[in-house]
C-alpha cells in the first residue's frame, strides 16, 4: 500500500501540472516508475492506462470552461491516434531510448522560443489552414507512445509557439490527448494478446503503482479547464516555456546518468 499511496501523490501533483500546462503527467509518471526500475514499454503501458481515465476527466473539464478549439481538434486527434498506435507497436517490440536525445533537443529549443515570444508579448493568432496540425499530431502521438509523455510537451508547445492562445492549444490538446491514450492502450493489450510484447508478464508487478497514478490524477484533473481558463495569458505562455526548459533539463540528465 505504501506504493499506491507514493504513486497517488505522483499521480496527483503530474496531473495538476499537465492539467493547467498541457504537458508533464507522462514524462513525470514515465520518470518515477523508470526510477523504480520498470521496463520503458511496461512504464508506457502503465502511465497511458492510467491517463484513459486522468485524461477523460481533464478533458470533461476543459470541454465544460470553453477551452477547446474544435476547429482544430478533430485533424489532431485523429492524427495523433494514428501516430500513437504505431508507436505503441514499434515500443513493445524495442527500446525507444534511441529517440530520447531529439526529444530533449526539441524541448529545449521550443522551450526557449516560447519564452523569446513570451517577453516579447507576441499576440495569439488562429493556426491556418487547420490541417496543418495532423502531422504535429502524427509526430506526438508516435512520440508520446515511445517516451511515455511526449504529447503535451510536444503539440502544446508547437502550438503556443505557432501563435495560438495557450488555454485554447493546452485545452485542445489535452482533450484530444483522451483518444490518443486510450488508442495506445488497446495497442499495448492488442499487442499482449497476440504475444509481440515481450515484457508485458512485469505488468502486473506494477499494479499499485498504476492504481494510485489512477486516483491521483483524477483528483486533480477536474480543476484543470477552471485553472486554464482563468490564469493570465502571458504567465501561460511563459509557464509553458519554463517547463519545457525544465523537462529538456531534466531528461538530459537522466541521458547523462546523473539523475534516475
Amino acid at each position: 500500500m505504501d506504493t499506491f499511496f507514493l504513486f497517488l501523490l505522483v499521480g496527483l501533483l503530474a496531473q495538476a501540472v499537465d492539467g493547467a500546462l498541457g504537458m508533464a503527467y507522462g514524462v513525470i509518471s514515465s520518470s518515477v516508475l523508470l526510477a523504480f526500475g520498470v521496463p520503458p514499454s511496461v512504464a508506457s503501458a502503465s502511465v497511458h492506462g492510467a491517463e484513459v481515465f486522468t485524461t477523460g476527466a481533464s478533458a470533461t473539464s476543459h470541454v465544460l470552461h470553453k477551452n477547446v478549439e474544435w476547429r482544430l481538434f478533430v485533424p489532431l486527434a485523429v492524427a495523433g491516434v494514428l501516430g500513437g498506435v504505431l508507436g505503441a507497436y514499434v515500443l513493445s517490440g524495442i527500446d525507444g531510448d534511441a529517440i530520447k536525445p531529439f526529444i530533449v533537443a526539441y524541448l529545449a529549443l521550443m522551450g526557449l522560443y516560447i519564452l523569446w515570444r513570451a517577453t516579447r508579448d507576441v499576440k495569439p493568432k488562429t493556426i491556418r489552414p487547420r490541417w496543418v496540425v495532423a502531422p504535429l499530431g502524427l509526430v506526438g502521438g508516435f512520440m508520446d507512445a515511445i517516451g511515455g509523455g511526449g504529447w503535451g510537451p510536444t503539440v502544446s508547445s508547437a502550438m503556443v509557439g505557432a501563435g495560438e492562445e495557450p488555454r485554447r492549444a493546452i485545452g485542445t490538446v489535452n482533450t484530444a490527448e483522451f483518444f490518443l491514450t486510450t488508442a495506445i492502450s488497446a495497442t499495448f493489450v492488442w499487442a499482449l494478446l497476440t504475444g509481440h510484447w515481450q515484457d508485458a508478464e512485469g505488468i502486473q508487478n506494477h499494479a499499485w503503482a498504476v492504481a494510485g497514478l489512477v486516483v491521483g490524477g483524477l483528483i486533480a484533473a477536474p480543476f484543470a479547464g477552471l485553472v486554464t481558463r482563468k490564469a493570465p495569458q502571458r504567465a501561460m505562455t511563459y509557464a509553458v516555456g519554463g517547463l519545457l526548459i525544465c523537462l529538456s533539463v531534466f531528461q538530459g540528465l537522466q541521458l547523462a546518468g546523473l539523475v534516475a
